[in-house]
């Protein structure tokens, strides 16, 4: 299993998640098996994600999707993300 965090800040955060939510079916079928969220406790709206996919190929091709571009775009995504793949060991 390979987890991909993501952390950016948004414009709103209930915007974003509402947004986030409805893109659920799209992470499934795109290949994520598990997602978690997280805030900041000190900026509500410095957001750090959580995917686990089966391989790095998955996750890879989620990351450079046009599907995901756009969606956080839409969701109010104001800073560029800051991605990272780990493994457990």
């Amino acid at each position: 299993m390979i987890r991909m965090f993501v952390r950016h800040t948004v414009r709103d955060y209930r915007a974003w998640r509402k947004a986030y939510d409805a893109f659920g079916k799209e992470q499934e079928r795109m290949g994520v098996r598990h997602q978690a969220v997280f805030r900041s406790v000190i900026n509500p709206n410095d957001i750090t994600v959580s995917h686990d996919f089966q391989n790095l190929r998955l996750a890879r091709a989620f990351v450079r999707s046009r599907e995901l571009r756009e969606a956080m775009q839409d969701a109010g995504v104001r800073s560029r993300p800051s991605i990272w793949f780990v493994k457990e060991v």
